[in-house]
């Protein structure tokens, strides 16, 4: 397969809109830890102390993703720099390590994902009947 301009370039519009939906979600739950800890410095419970444990992973998992995702910005950029330069087999090998780190951006993504499901199930602990 020969590589050309447009097909790193299809890559832009989506790492882009997925560092704004990993920008997000970052930043909901930044405001949530801090929201926490100022209810934990007044209650105490290990509830909250469960929770901020968890948002902790989070925070560390979507830090990894949006870094993930921007190595396969740079990978993209980079490929077209060298396809520019006419260097096709090093563009090759570039855009296949973008590629992957957009992979592992997403997998990372999977990951944080399955575990805010816990932090939901720790306070609906709390409600069990």
């Amino acid at each position: 397969m020969n590589l050309t301009m447009s097909i790193p370039a299809l890559l832009f519009p989506a790492i882009s809109l997925s560092m704004l939906a990993y920008n997000a979600r970052y930043l909901a739950i930044a405001a949530l830890v801090r929201q926490l800890h100022k209810e934990y410095q007044t209650s105490h419970e290990k509830n909250v102390v469960a929770q901020i444990k968890i948002l902790s992973k989070r925070l560390t998992l979507i830090r990894a993703t949006q870094g993930f995702a921007i190595l396969s910005f740079i990978g993209s950029v980079l490929t077209m720099f060298l396809l520019f330069l006419m260097l096709p087999i090093i563009a090759d090998v570039v855009f296949i390590v973008s590629l992957c780190c957009m992979m592992i951006s997403l997998i990372l993504l999977f990951v944080e994902i399955q575990i805010s499901t816990k932090a939901l199930q720790v306070q609906l602990k709390d409600m069990e009947v």
